[in-house]
């Protein structure tokens, strides 16, 4: 990330003990969301802990958002919560609900578009002793890089014999000469060089930054040539405009023609046919770029190969705040009964202090996890297919990754 970011992210303070102190807002979510929280945040205090030994210290701030926002201040997402965000430069979130029938279309789509975090960034690798449905998911190491903020998820659509979707319907007649069944419902995908490029921008540093391999631009341009393709031409376009030394098309290799020491290879892969090399070739990929819905079942897609969305972390992540958050939905069958695997919240919140630029949290973070897993000491989710595993509460769990860490 550019140093002008860094320095808006990442501010902190020392206080008069010399503790340097980052103050972080969190969103506790709906449903499962305070369970997994309370238990993701005894691992994060945990972590800061052990890895600096009270040398630094995390002020957690609540902020609203979702159900219990709008039972509080008849709002499902305060502008106080949008502006805390951008202050801080970070934040975490538990899952949110998505409200039925009138209010907010959806308060984590309002969120996205809000503060303009157009890049939804989920890395996808497996974690020994999560069983997995494929054969070999450690081969399994990829980052999806999802554009947030256009395409069908920029909410432009009319219902069916509204008069509005007829409105465009005798437009498109009129100027066109389409004909289109009078009770369509009507949806528009907006796509733009600014807001691909911008996307595939991060995707490419990130994987410099990194030391990736490839990045591969996933479309389905074949059918939809100016949205879809439009993403794939803009894609190669950045990469020759900003990373010509750093970067080669697939295109350009050969037999006898390899990429230099640390150059990035761009690819592209129609969507459907992805689905299929992601299973029978996992090695093949490492840093995924998408538009929005692509994106969507991309990634989801990937997290199932890997043990399922209960352990795929997440963010959201613009040129004014970043915000991590849990992937999976709000299960509200399971709200209060404190049953729920927290691994996707705290792996999210190692992404978070890897960005604030605390890494040593984050590794004492994944270490521990990983080590909590590999005992088999586990929620129910991960238990019912390990033999022999010990059950653990949403917030024992929380406590065993936590007491790894002493």
């Amino acid at each position: 990330m550019e140093q002008t970011q860094k320095e808006t992210f990442h501010q902190a303070t020392t206080d008069d003990n010399g503790q340097v102190r980052k103050t972080i807002p969190f969103i506790q979510g709906d449903g499962v969301g305070p369970e997994a929280w309370a238990a993701a945040v005894t691992v994060f205090d945990a972590a800061v802990d052990k890895a600096y030994s009270g040398t630094r210290r995390v002020d957690w701030m609540e902020v609203q958002a979702g159900e219990k926002a709008y039972q509080e201040c008849g709002q499902y997402l305060p502008q106080e919560t949008m502006q805390a965000f951008v202050r801080h430069g970070v934040g975490i979130k538990g899952p949110l609900a998505t409200p039925v029938g009138g209010g907010i279309r959806s308060v984590n789509v309002a969120l996205r578009i809000g503060l303009d975090l157009y890049a939804c960034i989920r890395p996808i690798r497996h974690l020994a002793g999560v069983v997995s449905p494929v054969k070999a998911p450690d081969k399994v190491d990829m980052v999806v890089f999802r554009e947030n903020t256009e395409d069908v998820y920029a909410g432009l659509e009319w219902a069916s014999n509204s008069p509005e979707a007829k409105q465009v319907i005798d437009f498109l007649h009129q100027n066109f000469g389409v004909d289109l069944r009078s009770d369509s419902a009507i949806g528009i995908k907006p796509m733009s060089p600014f807001g691909s490029k911008r996307l595939v921008r991060k995707a490419i540093q990130w994987a410099l930054d990194q030391g990736r391999r490839s990045v591969t631009l996933v479309h389905k341009g074949n059918i939809m040539k100016f949205t879809e393709g439009g993403f794939r031409q803009w894609g190669y376009e950045l990469a020759a405009e900003e990373f010509a030394e750093k970067t080669v098309p697939e295109h350009d290799l050969g037999p006898n023609v390899h990429p230099k020491p640390g150059q990035v290879v761009i690819k592209d892969r129609i969507a459907d046919a992805m689905f299929q090399n992601v299973l029978l070739w996992p090695q093949d990929y490492d840093v995924l770029a998408l538009p929005n819905l692509n994106g969507d079942y991309m990634s989801d897609a990937l997290a199932a190969q890997v043990g399922g969305l209960g352990m795929a972390p997440g963010a959201n992540i613009g040129d004014q705040a970043a915000v991590f958050e849990a992937t999976h939905g709000t299960a509200p069958g399971l709200a209060g009964k404190d049953q729920v695997n927290p691994g996707s919240l705290i792996l999210s919140g190692a992404m978070m202090f890897d960005h604030l630029g605390w890494p040593e949290t984050a590794q004492a973070i994944r270490t521990a996890l990983e080590t909590t897993i590999a005992a088999k000491t586990v929620t129910f989710d991960l238990a019912q297919d390990l033999p022999e595993a010990q059950v653990l509460s949403c917030s024992e769990f929380g406590r065993a990754v936590a007491s790894r860490m002493s």
